[in-house]
């Protein structure tokens, strides 16, 4: 016969005990959601940020006066860069300081929609810029030495269909974490 009794273990809720950043023997800031950053969907949404800020700023320094030339795709590539990335630095922004607002816009269909949504804006508008890159500023680039926007908008439509890869995987992950509530 067994007299040890019932084993009780504590589980936590989450990580934001443990938060901030530990300096010696305390913690500071610990209002930081730290180990987002560590797993996947962080270092994703990180990706995601940064990659659109840069194309967002690609399209501007480089593409802006050429925006006649290159039409539509410009203006849909700079729409969609734009709002992709306010939205994903706000996600970001509120998943670092709160724990608890990854727990609950995660859960829902927020993450999933707004995934899906910049996946499909990003490749399209991506695939609409490669035309329009190769179509209108091609020639322009070989015949004119410094003409610097051609390899910039070349990049923005490369980094526009690599952005949205990693909003499609964003938005799988969203969808098993929404189906499986965890």
């Amino acid at each position: 016969m067994n007299n040890r009794g019932p084993i009780i273990r504590m589980s936590s809720s989450g990580t934001h005990h443990a938060g901030g950043i530990g300096c010696c023997c305390f913690r500071c800031c610990t209002c930081i959601h730290v180990e987002f950053f560590k797993s996947l969907p962080g270092i994703i949404k990180i990706c995601e940020t940064v990659i659109s800020g840069l194309i967002q700023s690609l399209l501007i320094n480089y593409g802006l006066r050429y925006s006649s030339t290159i039409g539509s795709a410009f203006e849909g590539s700079l729409t969609t860069a734009s709002a992709c990335f306010l939205t994903s630095a706000l996600l970001l922004t509120c998943y670092t300081i709160s724990e608890k607002s990854y727990k609950l816009i995660k859960s829902s269909l927020f993450e999933v929609m707004f995934n899906s949504l910049a996946c499909f804006l990003y490749l399209s508008s991506s695939s609409y810029l490669a035309f329009a890159t190769k179509l209108f500023l091609m020639t322009e680039y070989y015949l004119r030495p410094g003409f610097d926007v051609y390899p910039a908008m070349t990049a923005a439509y490369i980094l526009s269909g690599v952005v949205g890869v990693l909003h499609g995987a964003d938005a799988y992950l969203s969808f098993v974490h929404y189906k499986t509530g965890r």
